[in-house]
């Protein structure tokens, strides 16, 4: 069952204190199935409901139905469904008799409350596997000693509790009695054979009030008096405020306040509309600092790093200069990417009321643990005065983890004494965000006798550079002579993680130099894949994480399944295989050409995760991501001149749309293994599949993103 790979320990100390901290909590007491219909009965008073608190995780009601609270952030990822469908499946209870709520921010009582790093589910797994269990065992134990026989002698099965007598009794019958009781150690958990909700699909617990638009994001949360607030920034990086004139802002019908805090203004308003109109009517002189900066610029300082010695080495294994030096050909190859703002559907936003008794939060937030201590420092709070309730969030692909938007509400609220909500407009979100840093990559590889024998890549970004274990992702272990170094440009262009870090673009410029590497060996380029990870032993340095034999599987599932080199004629495919976020993915883009333009067909994508915990769940994270990929490669484009996004809004930055989306099938490569992430790992290789496509059908090779500025002629089609 364990991943030995990525092996994770989970704290047994921390389920017992959860157990014995048990608190209440919002209850939806009704049944949510019938609920959900159109002619169902309006829920009655949840106070008279007889729902019981077992522990941070559960409640049961003594008709048996059982609330599950999901503890981390939902961003769309599905956790809010996966996560509990693992506490009932050791919990043994049918999921049609499961209610799902979002748990609020409880370091106490819940562990990791982070939306990030594609890491919920692998780090839950085992804790969440533990808290069902137990908490079937106490069931358990709670019916026997009413009973007056042996525990052993009783089991459970669907909330329905039996003895070696043939009685009953059913979950909610005994939870209070159970509630009470100590917490058992070394409960068994299920066998994967016996699952019966864990690798079923499972839909969307939140797919009624999304698909009917009820209240359930950060934007739906009102609280009568609260004012609503738009946030005047500075609009260039390196700016900072000069002197401001707020009069006619404060002639605006619905303006209420304007306040100063930092180099911004905040205004208030009784509406969000009278808010953004008094933003406009601000009269403000800023002021320039020595550096505004330009994409030219930053240009021609990344090509410094590039072509300097300055540069940090990551991994370094066997002579590069000597295989280079003995090399019958040398390839090398520059890569470049642009800034990318997150663009969320949903644009920030947050709720702060900040009063002597708490300080209350509530909103779309991926971070809120480190938001909340963040917070607390920022107005001199007590991080016990401070209550955060998540909502569910409108996108994120990293852009909340930051949680500016929070801390701007709180400070706000903490200044003018009133319950706020902090409204971003689509032009706030992408002029005042935090991007995806610009980087390049130069990769040089040298051939002898048709082997590769040497590999350096070079990096050169904004403000950081490639973390953790990235260095030591294949190839490294796969070629004798290994090298990367890595340097950055540090900017006040604000950057920070965008779906898949560093990996999003990495992995195109490594897949699709794989495929020219192949090239000048005169070889397969599936198969000098194949062939480079036969050099891998699994486990034997610590620090690759990737499993050749894993790799090597979920590989030949793709070719199996996208019928690779034998396709019609007129569709041209392409490959690519990353590991990334502990999960191990290979694709092949099927593309077209109409016109003499690239049309992507079908996408096939071989995914190693571990065991599926919701197959429809799992499937949309590929989906998503490769869509995400694929987009973001051809037409993501983001520049700054004097300090300033030349975009702000969807009419002129260009995301991939509805009719250029492909069919994605998915398939997963079956084993016992724990559960790795998905919401990011489906992204990375979309990019170098694409390219080793578009490099098969037409021979033009792309080491630029977006694509599209690199298929010139066609680009005022492709705008089309």
């Amino acid at each position: 069952m364990e991943n030995k790979n990525n092996k994770l320990t989970f704290s047994r100390r921390n389920f017992i204190r959860t157990s014995a901290l048990a608190s209440g909590g919002l209850l939806i007491g009704f049944n949510f199935l019938t609920s959900c219909a159109e002619t169902a009965t309006p829920p009655i008073d949840v106070s008279k409901l007889d729902f019981k608190d077992f522990n941070a995780f559960i409640k049961i009601a003594e008709n048996g139905y059982v609330t599950i609270f999901s503890p981390n952030p939902e961003i769309g990822q599905g956790v809010k469904t996966s996560m509990p469908m693992i506490i009932a499946e050791e919990l043994d209870v049918p999921w049609k008799h499961v209610s799902v709520e979002q748990g609020a921010l409880d370091t106490t009582n819940f562990t990791r409350q982070v939306a990030g790093g594609s890491q919920s589910i692998r780090f839950g797994w085992d804790a969440l596997r533990q808290t069902g269990a137990t908490a079937k065992q106490m069931l358990i134990n709670a019916a026997a000693a009413r009973w007056n026989v042996d525990a052993s002698s009783c089991s459970a099965q669907d909330g329905i509790i039996k003895n070696a007598n043939g009685d009953e009794l059913g979950y909610g019958d005994v939870v209070n009695e159970a509630a009470h009781l100590e917490v058992p150690e070394n409960v068994a958990l299920k066998e994967i054979k016996d699952y019966k909700i864990i690798g079923k699909d499972a839909i969307n617990v939140d797919i009624d009030k999304i698909i009917k638009g009820k209240s359930l994001f950060g934007l739906d949360y009102k609280v009568e008096g609260m004012k609503y607030v738009s946030v005047m920034r500075p609009p260039a990086f390196g700016q900072n405020i000069n002197s401001f004139d707020a009069t006619a802002a404060k002639n605006i019908n619905g303006v209420s306040d304007v306040v100063q805090f930092g180099d911004k203004i905040a205004v208030l308003a009784s509406n969000t509309w009278a808010a953004m109109k008094g933003k406009k009517a601000l009269n403000v002189t800023w002021k320039d600092d020595n550096k505004l900066e330009s994409t030219s610029n930053h240009d021609t300082e990344l090509f410094k790093i590039l072509d300097g010695k300055g540069l940090e080495t990551r991994r370094e294994d066997g002579n590069i200069k000597e295989a280079f030096a003995n090399a019958d050909t040398i390839l090398e190859r520059t890569y470049e990417s642009p800034f990318l703002p997150h663009n969320c559907m949903e644009p920030m936003n947050f709720y702060a009321n900040v009063t002597e008794e708490k300080v209350h939060l509530v909103g779309p937030i991926q971070t809120p643990a480190g938001t909340a201590r963040r917070i607390s420092e920022l107005i001199n709070r007590k991080e016990e005065d401070i209550h955060l309730e998540m909502t569910r969030m409108g996108g994120g692909f990293g852009r909340r983890l930051y949680g500016d938007f929070a801390l701007e509400a709180a400070e706000i609220s903490n200044l003018t004494k009133q319950p706020v909500q902090v409204i971003f407009s689509r032009e706030d979100d992408m002029a005042a965000g935090i991007y995806r840093p610009a980087i390049k990559y130069r990769i040089a590889a040298s051939v002898k006798d048709k082997k590769v024998t040497g590999y350096h890549l070079k990096e050169a970004a904004i403000n950081s550079n490639m973390y953790g274990l990235i260095p030591h992702f294949f190839p490294a272990g796969a070629i004798k002579n290994y090298k990367v170094e890595s340097g950055n440009y540090q900017s006040n262009i604000t950057t920070g993680a965008w779906r898949a870090p560093y990996t999003n673009f990495l992995a195109f410029a490594e897949q699709s130099f794989f495929d020219e590497l192949a090239e000048a060996c005169e070889q397969d380029p599936i198969q000098l894949r194949l062939d480079l990870l036969k050099n891998v032993k699994d486990g034997e340095d610590p620090n690759i994480q990737y499993s050749a034999k894993r790799m090597t599987d979920t590989i030949k599932l793709a070719v199996e399944k996208s019928n690779w080199g034998n396709t019609k004629e007129g569709v041209h495919q392409g490959f690519s295989a990353y590991y990334s976020h502990n999960t191990h993915v290979a694709e092949v883009v099927d593309i077209t050409l109409k016109n003499g333009l690239p049309m992507v067909e079908k996408v096939t994508v071989a995914v190693d995760c571990g065991i599926v915990v919701n197959p429809t769940g799992a499937k949309n994270q590929i989906e998503g991501g490769v869509i995400d990929g694929i987009g973001h490669a051809m037409y993501g484009d983001f520049s700054f001149e004097n300090g300033k996004p030349q975009d702000v809004n969807f009419n002129t930055y260009r995301l991939i749309r509805m009719n250029e989306t492909p069919i994605v099938n998915t398939y997963f490569v079956e084993n016992d293994l724990s559960p790795t992430g998905l919401g990011e790992p489906g992204l990375p290789p979309a990019g170098g599949a694409l390219a080793n496509a578009i490099k098969a059908a037409t021979g033009q090779i792309l080491s630029k993103q977006p694509f599209a500025k690199s298929l010139i002629k066609h680009e005022a089609s492709l705008k089309v």
